[in-house]
């Protein structure tokens, strides 16, 4: 399997690791023409959404990078046409949720709380009964955020499966038709000091989706 990053080389280290973690290879590319050779994307986290993307004027959106927003908005495109399966961490959620016409909420009044190393909150957080979260990690599960922003309006065909049961902010997201998921937290850096959350039942769904598309042109593993 090869897995696209749709990333800068120098901020996706962690989504690499995770990628390899799965027996996967991992590509990190801004190039769109080798989205056609791969089995599946990621969007991975990073700085904010430019707001005009939402129809929004910049009330606290900070680190953006337009060009980044413009190819990964591309690349998902290409990912749903061709019925590609798509995690979207963090900004990655984000960008699936303003592609299909959501919003964001350009900054959370709980984001300065409860920090601890390498910036992320650990929380609990709710699942959806029923929901692919729900089967792998149960009712409730303390997971790790770290961005100021959140999903505002929901975007068309998508459910909210993870919520923050403290002030409602959705935690994960499911297209509910193709195999599209978007995370608000990092299953690339779980601190098992933190949390017993393991990225392994997340990464074994992802690839299952893999697998199981039906024009799949897998990628023999190095």
């Amino acid at each position: 399997m090869k897995i696209a990053i749709l990333g800068r080389k120098t901020d996706t280290a962690n989504y690499e690791r995770f990628v390899s973690e799965m027996s996967a290879v991992p590509l990190t590319t801004l190039s769109l023409g080798e989205l056609s050779g791969c089995d599946a994307l990621i969007l991975p986290g990073g700085g904010d959404i430019t707001p005009a993307f939402f129809g929004e004027n910049n009330t606290a959106s900070k680190n953006i990078d337009t060009e980044l927003d413009i190819l990964q908005f591309q690349a998902l495109d290409y990912a749903l046409k061709h019925s590609m399966p798509v995690l979207g961490i963090c900004k990655g959620m984000q960008v699936i949720n303003v592609a299909l016409g959501g919003t964001v909420t350009q900054h959370l009044p709980t984001a300065e709380h409860h920090q601890y190393k390498n910036g992320d909150q650990y929380h609990t957080a709710e699942a959806l009964p029923g929901s692919c979260l729900h089967d792998l990690y149960g009712a409730r599960a303390t997971i790790n955020s770290a961005h100021h922003q959140g999903i505002g309006k929901l975007g068309e065909n998508l459910r909210v499966i993870q919520w923050c049961p403290l002030d409602g902010c959705v935690e994960a997201v499911m297209h509910r038709t193709l195999p599209v998921l978007g995370l608000q937290w990092h299953p690339e850096r779980l601190d098992p000091e933190r949390t017993s959350l393991s990225p392994e039942p997340l990464s074994a769904l992802f690839s299952s989706w893999i697998l199981n598309r039906p024009d799949a042109r897998l990628q023999p593993s190095p």
